[in-house]
């Protein structure tokens, strides 16, 4: 199935990070957008107030906990990019219960309303976080599932509802499952943009956690080719698909790449309250994207220095960074 401008497609979680990028790139190529942003009193769009293509989508207030807002808002939809979710790890140690509220009953919402209207194709966000730290590498579809925190946990059973709703009912699901995306617009709480966040506050001693796990890093615009080149092929209909580089980097040497590109003498300290509990620590994720290629043709166009000096660019424009408190610990 070939999207096109006679699609209509919906997007949940598109005032976040991810969601803001595909929802731009989805209007470049021409398709009808709704764009679901987390319903607040302040009527904030997340980072939809920083596209700019507002007037070429629509924007919708809500929340995935609710079946009956689900039923309502994916009414004459051709696909569902399912990006909802609560993310932050930290944060799922203290509240563990929203995260299967939101990632687990959300998914649920969003797969059973996609059922009644009509079928509808559903592309579901997944997380390598899921695979914990790695038993074999590179990391492909088939390695096991480890819930080394409650958010992997909550997302293990998203995936598993997801996929339960093609299994029963033949609801067209694949599970998309990116690696450590990163690039502009990325939250404060993940690694690269509390690093270029600090050295340009003029910080000289930057505070992280474990400087010794290792990622495939994956620029923004490659994770969202990928969600579409997934959505466009039926040929991932019922299959789990990771998305990533192909490229495994340590924590340390990122952050030397950073240096380097913003010409910084920084040095690096442990902030305990940074580091994860020892059993808790994925130390190891390095992605497989074979399946994505052979099936969508899809592989990724940037380099870790690429996209980090597109990255280091967009935050340390005045206007972006102050939108980071880059002097607190944000979970």
């Amino acid at each position: 199935m070939k999207l096109n401008s006679e699609k209509f497609v919906l997007v949940t979680g598109a005032d976040g990070f991810i969601g803001s990028h595909l929802v731009e790139m989805l209007v470049l190529r021409g398709y009808k957008v709704k764009a679901l942003s987390q319903y607040n009193s302040f009527n904030n769009w997340g980072w939809l107030e920083d596209i700019n293509c507002q007037d070429k989508i629509e924007v919708i207030t809500g929340d995935i906990r609710d079946p009956n807002f689900c039923k309502y808002i994916t009414k004459n939809i051709d696909i569902i990019f399912h990006l909802a979710a609560l993310i932050a790890i930290p944060y799922s140690y203290i509240a563990p219960d929203s995260y299967v509220d939101t990632n687990i009953k959300g998914t649920l919402n969003i797969c059973q309303a996609a059922k009644e209207n009509g079928n509808i194709r559903v592309i579901h966000t997944s997380t390598s976080e899921v695979y914990g730290t790695a038993k074999y590498v590179p990391i492909d579809e088939k390695h096991p599932l480890q819930a080394q925190s409650p958010y992997s946990a909550s997302k293990i059973a998203a995936d598993a509802m997801a996929m339960s709703f093609y299994n029963s009912f033949e609801l067209p699901v694949t599970i998309a499952r990116p690696f450590n995306t990163y690039g502009p617009r990325q939250s404060a709480r993940a690694v690269i943009p509390t690093i270029i966040t600090q050295i340009s506050n003029g910080v000289k001693d930057i505070k992280l956690g474990d400087l010794s796990p290792t990622r495939d890093f994956n620029y923004v615009e490659d994770t969202c080719k990928g969600f579409i080149a997934i959505a466009e092929e039926d040929a991932t209909i019922g299959e789990t698909i990771n998305i990533g580089s192909n490229y495994e980097i340590s924590i340390e040497d990122t952050l030397k790449i950073i240096k380097d590109l913003m010409q910084s003498d920084v040095k690096f300290i442990t902030d305990e309250q940074r580091i994860r509990p020892e059993k808790s620590e994925v130390f190891r994720l390095w992605c497989d994207n074979t399946k994505l290629e052979k099936l969508t043709g899809h592989r990724p166009q940037f380099d870790i220095k690429q996209g980090l000096q597109k990255t280091i660019e967009w935050i340390t424009k005045p206007e972006n960074l102050k939108v980071y408190k880059s002097e607190i610990y944000n979970v």
